[in-house]
């Protein structure tokens, strides 16, 4: 503490929580950002609005036996809202 460094205390699954996300943006970034690069911070704002539409309606995913993410959730009663 003398240094002034606090230690986190939220570290629980943190570690598997990033994997994903970890996994989520290489896949961004290999399948969209690297073949289609953004002349500004808008234009890429813009693409992944629509890369994240793709990925989550119409890219079929291996882990999700070919569906979407938004067919899983839909159709998985714990995601519905009541």
């Amino acid at each position: 503490m003398q240094a002034g460094c606090r230690i986190s205390r939220d570290g629980r699954g943190r570690a598997t929580d990033n994997a994903f996300i970890e996994r989520l943006w290489r896949t961004v970034k290999w399948e969209h950002i690297y073949l289609n690069p953004a002349d500004d911070g808008h234009q890429l704002y813009r693409q992944l609005q629509a890369y994240f539409a793709y990925y989550n309606h119409q890219r079929p995913h291996q882990s999700l036996a070919g569906s979407t993410p938004a067919q899983v959730y839909t159709t998985t009663p714990s995601f519905k809202h009541s």
